[in-house]
């Protein structure tokens, strides 16, 4: 799902006019059609939204001629201090696992235009970032900034003892010779496998236990209550049906499947829960398998994954469960929507 009509922080905005301003390019022609002036993105009680931030990205890729690997370049400056309280709470997390679980319950709060969802895979954790409907120069931009920026909180929760074990990208990112290789480098560590079915992150699940140094629960507390009360703003603006939407797409299987769990989440009443849904004409079941759904589509692209580890990712309690519900969503049995996007030519 997409959490774009999110207002934020100018901190990301500001980001990529500092970029291009680094690169001889002026700040009126960077800001272009967005309404906002240099000197607003220094305030803190500005805020952005999503289309403005979009616009930016236009500019910056129109002036510099659409380099290849420009969002490895811009997403290796997002460092946590760059999302507010969002980050500080990543940091002060007793291990990498609390701060994991606080990043995607809060994923509204940051700047990303990809979808990014958590599922784990044996001994390894994979971050899958979907990628947004945009045009593919600004596609490929945000795909490539979301997944760096991603990796730089990795290394900086973990204090650069949280490597990756596997990186994988459905593009074809710049070639060794390029200036972005550096980045690709200092910021992985690992060389990406193109050309694959998911754009993905993963790393040893081991790793979530560890003690963070700079742990503080005084200061997550904090963070963790001032993000909730900024979550329930854009829930009231947003609405509930599209915030529940972001919980159930975060870590599917893992995260809440009863409206009882979902409403504890949401630290409100099961009834006051069940009570807006039905205002926004919906239901929890709906919206679970809505999202199971979509999920499945994207899980049946990686062909390292099994049917039975599909079904285990989404929270069914066997194979058969999840195959009757497929059908009842696409009208065919997941093994046949594989095949045919596997071998689309001999399957039509």
């Amino acid at each position: 799902m997409s959490f774009w009509d999110f207002t934020r922080s100018p901190a990301s905005v500001r980001l990529l006019v500092d970029f291009g301003e680094e690169r001889g390019l002026a700040a009126p022609n960077l800001l272009t059609g967005t309404g906002l002036a240099r000197e607003q993105l220094e305030d803190p009680h500005v805020e952005v939204n999503a289309a403005q931030e979009l616009r930016v990205v236009s500019n910056l890729l129109r002036l510099l001629k659409h380099p290849a690997g420009l969002g490895l370049q811009v997403g290796a400056r997002y460092h946590f201090s760059a999302y507010g309280l969002w980050g500080y709470g990543l940091i002060a997390s007793a291990t990498a696992g609390d701060a994991l679980s606080l990043a995607l319950r809060f994923l509204p709060l940051t700047y990303a235009f990809t979808s990014i969802s958590y599922h784990e895979e044996g001994d390894l954790g994979v971050l899958i970032f979907g990628e947004p409907d945009l045009p593919d120069t600004m596609k490929h931009f945000v795909v490539q900034r979301d997944m760096t920026a991603a990796a730089v909180l990795l290394n900086e929760v973990g204090r650069d003892r949280f490597p990756l074990a596997r990186l994988t990208t459905r593009a074809q990112w710049p070639l060794p010779a390029d200036r972005s290789s550096s980045v690709i480098q200092s910021v992985f560590g690992i060389e990406p496998e193109f050309s694959a079915s998911l754009n993905s992150l993963a790393f040893e699940r081991s790793h979530l236990s560890q003690p963070l140094p700079q742990a503080d629960p005084v200061t997550v507390s904090m963070c963790e209550q001032m993000c909730s009360r900024l979550i329930e703003e854009r829930r009231v603006r947003l609405g509930t049906a599209k915030m529940i939407q972001h919980y159930l797409n975060a870590i599917p299987g893992s995260m809440p499947s009863t409206l009882e769990d979902m409403a504890r989440l949401m630290n409100t009443s099961q009834r006051t829960l069940k009570r807006r849904l039905q205002e926004e004409g919906t239901t929890f079941r709906v919206l679970l398998a809505q999202s199971r759904g979509t999920m499945a589509e994207e899980l049946l692209r990686d062909g390292r994954l099994s049917l039975s580890e599909i079904a285990e990712r989404l929270g069914f309690s066997d194979l058969s469960s999840f195959s009757q519900a497929f059908k009842r969503w696409y009208g065919e049995a997941p093994s046949t929507f594989r095949r045919e996007r596997e071998h689309p030519v001999q399957s039509r």
